[in-house]
């Protein structure tokens, strides 16, 4: 069992009138943190999973809601994306039963956050809730032990059920896409086109670390600009890539709209393309490093609810891999796996924007992925 670092985040927020919120990707430990925190305790929970709680929780009137908490002090709705009009029925439970806890896990943004946002505005603790981290791998495995993973867990990334089951991992990422990514999506999204989903996720995995060019993709995919940008919105908001924007502060010939496009997993990435070699034999170390590192910021930055802003820059045929603004202050980053490498960073950037830089390799990764971020505690 791996302890995550959003614990202590969310139990410093029990009891303050709110609800808690858990949402992320499916099978990356969402129901098992929230009933870890539950444990011992008098709850109800109400599995969105279940047609008959579906059934139940469907638009209730207030008496009906009375009767199903009973006296129970705290209630868990699990998967609440699953459940029709769920916000209206959370928005009674806050308002009218103050002296009652509820939590809510969902596995899909772009559901939850249709049904919820408005609703809850002002009455919960959202947090996200993303495969293990490295800061959480090392500190349950050891620094040897996770040292000595470091390649693997480029190649099989860090869902949970992952690391616990180590010689099933591809079996294990195959049944997470097929499942999750082409059932639930497709389910959730309402796609009427899957097999364009299928080749545009394989296209970006295939482009990890470069500039998306909507145009490109459409001509390689044979559909409009359009379809396009919302089939990524809809693999952002249901948790398998994130987009990485560019830096401008209005240089001339910097790049000021363009995304680079990343995977929340590597393994996920990784199965997509159905490429599994060892690294030492694959063209893609340095896409898949980048991924790594990228993705494991993000974490640190949400867990640790950091004020960062994450950027790619780059002007003309000069590059910054990751550049982040917090505190007021700018910092560059390159990445490279070998630490033989010596690089700087472009002149133009470090002295326009008077940028802190640093090169992030094989040896001195974990400053980069196990941090304390500028905050707003």
């Amino acid at each position: 069992m791996y302890k995550r670092t959003l614990t202590e985040v969310v139990k410093k927020k029990v009891g303050r009138g709110k609800a808690i919120m858990i949402i992320g990707p499916r099978q990356v430990g969402k129901t098992t943190l929230i009933l870890q925190e539950l444990e011992g305790k008098d709850y109800k929970l109400y599995d969105g999973d279940d047609p008959v709680v579906r059934s139940l929780l469907k638009e209730p009137n207030t008496e009906q809601i009375r009767d199903l908490i009973g006296k129970s002090k705290i209630v868990f709705v699990d998967e609440a994306q699953r459940i029709e009009g769920i916000g209206l029925t959370l928005k009674i439970i806050t308002d009218q039963f103050k002296d009652v806890q509820l939590w809510i896990s969902g596995s899909s943004s772009f559901t939850l956050s249709h049904e919820l946002n408005e609703p809850l505005t002002g009455r919960k603790w959202k947090y996200e809730l993303l495969p293990i981290s490295w800061e959480e791998f090392e500190d349950h495995e050891g620094y040897l032990k996770a040292e000595q993973q470091l390649e693997k867990r480029l190649l099989y990334g860090f869902y949970p059920d992952v690391l616990n089951n180590p010689g099933d991992e591809q079996e294990i990422l195959k049944n997470l896409v097929d499942s999750y990514l082409y059932k639930d999506i497709l389910s959730y999204a309402e796609i009427r086109r899957p097999e364009v989903l299928e080749k545009l996720v394989q296209a970006l995995a295939l482009q990890v670390g470069n500039e998306v060019s909507y145009n490109e993709l459409s001509q390689l995919i044979e559909v409009d600009k359009n379809t396009i940008k919302r089939y990524i919105d809809i693999l952002e908001k249901g948790y398998v890539i994130f987009r990485l924007g560019s830096f401008s502060r209005n240089l001339r010939n910097e790049i000021k709209s363009n995304n680079k496009i990343y995977f929340y997993d590597n393994g996920i990435r990784n199965v997509i393309i159905g490429n599994f070699n060892q690294l030492s034999l694959r063209q893609d170390k340095g896409s898949l490093w980048e991924n790594f590192l990228i993705s494991e910021r993000l974490k640190q930055n949400n867990y640790k609810i950091s004020l960062a802003k994450s950027y790619f820059w780059r002007i003309r045929q000069q590059e910054v891999d990751y550049v982040e603004e917090q505190g007021g202050e700018i910092y560059g980053y390159e990445f490279k796996w070998s630490p033989k490498k010596k690089l700087r960073l472009p002149k133009t950037f470090v002295e326009k924007y008077n940028a802190k830089e640093k090169v992030i390799n094989r040896d001195n990764f974990r400053e980069f992925v196990k941090y304390s971020p500028v905050s707003n505690k």
